[in-house]
């Protein structure tokens, strides 16, 4: 599933295309996707100018120029991609459901698996069932170490656990987390609450690291995952853990080691992370 900075490079891919531009149609080639299109959607949004392409956690939101707050939830979902297309006429491909038209040309949101979703928002975003929850931006100027260590005090959930909670940090997930913890040094298993002050700056520090250079790479390109102009992202070459069970720690030596924390699988250098 694209994480945080797999989003921001959508995001970022699609300004250009659309942010300024007036959705001349939404062209919907399915009733639904992981869930139904909200109702006259289409009619709803189209004819409006798109103001603001932004991010929150791992959804992107399309913000329209419109007298009351209006806005246009997407989530990729687990193989869900953005493809910008100048030549209008182009043949559709079999999963491409959702077409945005512009006078730049179209906006595929191709999805062969179908978990991805789009969402209306009318109103603040903080009502909006699937934003209300998050809690802060990881790479924003909240969360800092003395907010991490008030969110730890006394959690006895694996620090893996409460950093894929989304309510504490919106928009971490599995790969980022594994990356995180390793440059700090700090065993996933560890419980969070036993984490010490060096430990959690440490780990503040990795965090906003980490996301910063995945998203300078592009994302990482794990299976469907491609950014708005078709590249692949980068970032997966620079995995220091995730996804090299058995190989070699670069720092050690020491084989990185996989075990399975709440269904996902997590890597992680017994050697350098204690």
């Amino acid at each position: 599933m694209p994480e945080l900075p797999e989003v921001e490079t959508v995001v970022r891919g699609l300004r250009p295309f659309l942010q300024g531009q007036r959705l001349d149609r939404l062209l919907l080639r399915r009733a639904d996707m992981r869930f139904p299109f909200p109702e006259g959607l289409s009619q709803r949004v189209s004819g409006k100018t798109m103001a603001s392409i932004e991010r929150r956690a791992k959804y992107g939101l399309i913000r329209f120029d419109h007298p009351e707050p209006l806005s246009l939830l997407f989530h990729l979902g687990m193989s869900g991609r953005m493809v910008c297309e100048e030549e209008v006429g182009l043949p559709f491909e079999k999963h491409d459901h959702v077409i945005f038209e512009t006078a730049k040309g179209q906006v595929r949101f191709n999805d062969p698996r179908r978990f991805g979703f789009l969402d209306l928002i009318e109103g603040p975003d903080d009502e909006n069932r699937f934003l209300g929850s998050l809690g802060p931006e990881p790479l924003g100027e909240q969360v800092t170490p003395a907010y991490l260590r008030t969110a730890f005090k006394d959690r006895a959930s694996p620090i893996k656990a409460s950093l894929l909670n989304q309510r504490l940090i919106a928009g971490l997930g599995n790969i980022y987390v594994c990356e995180a913890l390793f440059e700090s040094g700090i065993r996933p298993t560890r419980k969070t609450g036993s984490l010490k002050r060096a430990e959690v700056e440490r780990l503040c520090t990795a965090i906003k690291g980490v996301l910063s250079r995945a998203i300078e790479a592009g994302g990482s390109s794990l299976r469907d995952y491609k950014q708005v102009s078709g590249e692949l992202g980068y970032f997966q070459h620079a995995w220091s853990v995730y996804g090299r069970e058995n190989d070699d720690c670069r720092t050690c030596d020491a084989p990185i080691k996989r075990i399975v924390q709440s269904n996902r699988s997590t890597f992680y250098c017994a050697a350098c992370q204690r």
